[in-house]
C-alpha cells in the first residue's frame, strides 16, 4: 500500500481540556477540528475519549491549544511528549520538570499526576527544546486564569521562548495577538426540522475562541491563487535569491512570496538559506527557518505559511480546486456580464 503525500493541513492542534465542574480534571488531546472534538468530549456528538465521558465532569472546555502542526503525526508526537514529559526523549534528562515516583505492573514509569501548572510548565519546556523550538506553531489561550498562569510561569522560567513565537488570547470580550469558564455552546438538535429554528441556533453559536479558528484554507485563497497563476502562465522568472533560472520541469520545489503584489519565486533551498542567514537567533546548527524578509519586496514572510501554500500547490490538487472554484465561478460570471454589455 502506497501512502499518498498530503498538503499541510489547514489546522491541526494539540489542546488542553478542563472540566468546568472540577478545574483539577484536565485532559490533553489533538485534533484538526476543535469545535467538533469538544462536542465529542461533551457527549453531544458520537466519539470522544473514555476519560472525559463521566457526566459528573461535563461540560468540558478547551482552555488553551497549540496550532500549526504540519501533520497529524507531528501533532501526535507533540501530544505524547506533553502527556509523558517524564519519559519523552524530546526533553533532555537534565531539563525535566516531571518525574515518576511509581511504577506500573509492567515495570514502566507511571505518569505523575497532572495539574495546570505542570502542563503549562512542560508546554513551555517543549516549545523551547530543539525538537520543536523552530516549528511554525502558535499558542492560543481561551481562559484568562490559564493565560495568567502561563505568564507567571514564563516570568520565572530559566529558559525563554523565541521572541517570534506567536501568542494569541481570545476570551470572548477581546482578542490580542503578539509575538512573544466558557459556556458550553448549544448545538442544533438532530431531530430539529424547522429551518427557521436551525438558523436561529446557528446565529447563537459562539464566534470566538475555538469557534473562530480557521478550519479550512479560506485565508490562503488569494495566496494560493497567485501561486497557481504564476506557474500556470510561466511567470516565475529567475530565483529571487540566487538569480538563476527556474525550471519547473526539473522537479525542484519552488516557494512564492506570500506578500500581496509580490511575485517573488525562488528555489526552496535558496529561500531557506536566505531566511536562516537573516535570523539573529537561528544559530549555525539551525536547518529550519522561522521567517524573514523577501529579497524582492522586503516584506515579512513566514516559513510555515509559505510551506502550506507550496504543499497545497504540489500535493493538494483537490483542495486547491475546491478552494478556488467559487472564485473562478464569480470571475467567469463577471467576465460574461462585461461581454454581454452593449458598447457605448
Amino acid at each position: 500500500m502506497t501512502v499518498q503525500p498530503k498538503p499541510i493541513p489547514a489546522l491541526y492542534c494539540v489542546y488542553i481540556l478542563r472540566s468546568t465542574v472540577r478545574h483539577g480534571s484536565l485532559y490533553i488531546g489533538s485534533t484538526p477540528n476543535p469545535p467538533r472534538r469538544l462536542s465529542q468530549h461533551n457527549g453531544q456528538v458520537k466519539g470522544g475519549a473514555v476519560r472525559t465521558s463521566r457526566s459528573s465532569l461535563r461540560p468540558w472546555e478547551m482552555v488553551a491549544l497549540v496550532s500549526g502542526f504540519a501533520s497529524s503525526t507531528a501533532a501526535l508526537k507533540f501530544e505524547w511528549a506533553l502527556t509523558n514529559p517524564h519519559t519523552s526523549l524530546h526533553i533532555p534528562s537534565e531539563s525535566r520538570l516531571a518525574f515518576s515516583t511509581q511504577r506500573k505492573r509492567n515495570g514502566q514509569p507511571k505518569r505523575p499526576p497532572k495539574s495546570l501548572t505542570s502542563i503549562l510548565s512542560n508546554l513551555h519546556l517543549l516549545l523551547s527544546v530543539p525538537s520543536f523550538a523552530r516549528w511554525p506553531l502558535t499558542v492560543h489561550f481561551f481562559a484568562k486564569d490559564v493565560h495568567g498562569a502561563w505568564l507567571r510561569w514564563c516570568n520565572k522560567a530559566e529558559k525563554q521562548l523565541r521572541e517570534s513565537l506567536p501568542l494569541v488570547t481570545d476570551f470572548g470580550d477581546n482578542i490580542t495577538a503578539g509575538a512573544s469558564a466558557s459556556k458550553l455552546p448549544e448545538l442544533p438538535s438532530a431531530t430539529m426540522s424547522d429551518p427557521m429554528e436551525q438558523e436561529d441556533e446557528e446565529m447563537q453559536k459562539p464566534t470566538w475562541g475555538i469557534h473562530a479558528l480557521p478550519l479550512d484554507y479560506e485565508l490562503l485563497k488569494d495566496y494560493v491563487a497567485k501561486g497557481q497563476d504564476i506557474f500556470e502562465f510561466e511567470r516565475h522568472g529567475n530565483c529571487v535569491v540566487c538569480k538563476e533560472e527556474i525550471d519547473p520541469d526539473e522537479g525542484g520545489l519552488h516557494a512564492v512570496c506570500s506578500n500581496e503584489g509580490c511575485e517573488g519565486v525562488g528555489h526552496l533551498r535558496c529561500w531557506g538559506r536566505h531566511l536562516l542567514e537573516g535570523e539573529d537567533g537561528g544559530g549555525e546548527e539551525a536547518v529550519l527557518p522561522v521567517g524573514g524578509r523577501c529579497p524582492r519586496c522586503r516584506g515579512q514572510v513566514h516559513w510555515g505559511t509559505m510551506m502550506k501554500e507550496l504543499t497545497l500547490r504540489v500535493r493538494g490538487a483537490k483542495e486547491v480546486e475546491k478552494l478556488l472554484s467559487v472564485k473562478r465561478k464569480r470571475a467567469s460570471k463577471k467576465t460574461a456580464k462585461k461581454v454581454g454589455q452593449p458598447k457605448s
